[in-house]
């Protein structure tokens, strides 16, 4: 496990490095994104989707804050094809980190590890917890990028990755948008009540499986001897 966790970190570092790049700089913050939307809108709501989608697609690349960005699009553009634009955008930024890092990353494992038999324990390791570190990963912001790009450098199969992510990403979006639909600038609760709930409850069903991985392998061990 010590071994995957290294390049988990490793990775959360890389990413985080370009949230701090847009935090610090304000190159892309929420005034200027609730900007281009409105501007958007005055012309035509495809252009509001293809920002969202855009955007939501660049997560993979710089830090986007996901969930506003989701909520938005229910705001501006109403559920149905706010989530449809939102889930263009997150499906599109899973699947090329997933070629990327599978294109690319046995070289990057290579260099964060060294030894064959320890990255040969981190991907069984991946391979073993991935899908459930994919459900999860909306919990917070980078690791949804982060998961994508470890199924990729692990090689998990495609299909089982697809699944994982839009299991995660499909109630995330239909949720948020929903939210953002029936909000307003004078009633904006329902956009608050949900972010705050599903980051609660993604950081709730993490500390679960924490607690059931860390009573399994006793077990495991037992079991072994």
């Amino acid at each position: 496990m010590k071994h995957l966790i290294k390049i988990f970190l490793t990775l959360t570092a890389c990413f985080a490095v370009t949230f701090l790049l847009i935090k610090f700089t304000g190159i892309l913050g929420m005034e200027q994104i609730e900007a281009w939307l409105k501007q958007a809108r005055e012309l035509s709501p495809i252009y509001v989707g293809l920002i969202v989608t855009a955007l939501l697609f660049a997560d993979l690349f710089i830090a986007v804050p996901t969930l506003t960005v989701t909520i938005l699009a229910g705001y501006f553009l109403g559920h149905g094809f706010g989530a449809a634009a939102a889930l263009s955008g997150v499906t599109l930024a899973g699947v090329c980190g997933y070629s990327l890092s599978r294109h690319y990353g046995g070289a990057i494992l290579g260099f964060l590890i060294k030894q064959e038999d320890k990255r040969n324990e981190a991907i069984m390791t991946f391979h073993r917890y991935g899908f459930t570190m994919i459900l999860l990963s909306r919990a917070m912001p980078i690791l949804p990028e982060v998961t994508a790009c470890l199924s990729g450098m692990t090689r998990m199969n495609f299909g089982k990755f697809l699944l994982a992510w839009w299991v995660s990403s499909v109630p995330y979006v239909l949720i948020a948008t929903y939210a953002g639909s029936i909000s307003s600038i004078d009633n904006p609760m329902p956009a608050i009540y949900t972010a705050i709930g599903i980051t609660m409850l993604l950081c709730g069903l993490w500390f679960v499986c924490h607690r059931a991985k860390n009573a399994e392998e006793p077990k495991s061990m037992t079991t072994h001897q």
